[in-house]
């Protein structure tokens, strides 16, 4: 894509699950890393930003290779301050202090460390192809929605969705897939006029389970690391 990307990666300094999340080392390297080396592997993002109110992050993350121009504002580092809130805040700041404004807007969360550069590429090519307002990466869900259950106020399961389909085998269902968080593409038009991370015409770039752990959890953050030392034993 030969128009400007700009990716911005979020990582505020206080996380309430997992102390210092951002930055505790995950197989040998600080968890947002993971996230900065997958964007620097491409040519096709023009700009890799942190957007981060923590000082470490900061000296971590220049230290990996991405830009830190700014210091994220406190009342945008808080539990209830929103992805486009930090997202616009970014892109507010470039046009006004380098006059920069993009055409396309990357968030990647540092909590999705096994995305690869070839996620990053995939995603690109899916927009360019498709001239696509956005694209975001969904894997298949573990759970299908059909045999969810519910417990009533008596203790017996119901359907949590009340008319499912009935079906004669697992094989059968129809395939379901849910957000994995790891990669957000959208043109800056219009995620700044939808202010909506899935706009109407949003296109699913479908990432396998085994790339698609979202760290929120210590559990989490144990099974990425199994994942990425049995990843690197098979490279030796």
């Amino acid at each position: 894509m030969k128009k400007k990307v700009i990716a911005i990666i979020p990582a505020r300094g206080g996380s309430k699950g997992i102390p210092k999340k951002n930055i505790r080392l995950l197989a040998g390297k600080p968890l947002i890393a993971w996230t900065i080396e997958a964007a620097l592997g491409t040519n096709e993002l023009n700009r890799v930003i942190v957007s981060t109110d923590d000082k470490n992050i900061v000296h971590i993350a220049k230290k990996w290779g991405a830009e830190v121009p700014f210091i994220r504002p406190e009342n945008l580092a808080s539990d209830i301050a929103t992805s486009f809130s930090v997202v616009k805040h970014t892109i507010d700041w470039l046009e006004k202090e380098e006059d920069i404004s993009p055409e396309y807007v990357m968030l990647l969360q540092p909590t999705s460390p096994l995305r690869t550069t070839e996620d990053i590429r995939g995603v690109i090519h899916l927009m360019q192809k498709h001239n696509a307002v956005s694209v975001v990466s969904v894997c298949e869900a573990i759970n299908h929605p059909y045999l969810i259950k519910k417990i009533c106020d008596d203790g017996t399961l119901e359907n949590f969705i009340k008319k499912t389909p009935k079906f004669s085998r697992r094989q059968e269902l129809p395939q379901a897939f849910v957000l994995n968080g790891a990669l957000y593409l959208h043109k800056w038009e219009t995620l700044n006029k939808e202010k909506n991370f899935i706009p109407p015409g949003t296109l699913a770039y479908i990432m396998p389970q085994e790339r698609s752990i979202d760290i929120d959890t210590p559990w989490d953050f144990f099974l990425a690391e199994q994942v990425l030392r049995e990843k690197n034993r098979k490279k030796i």
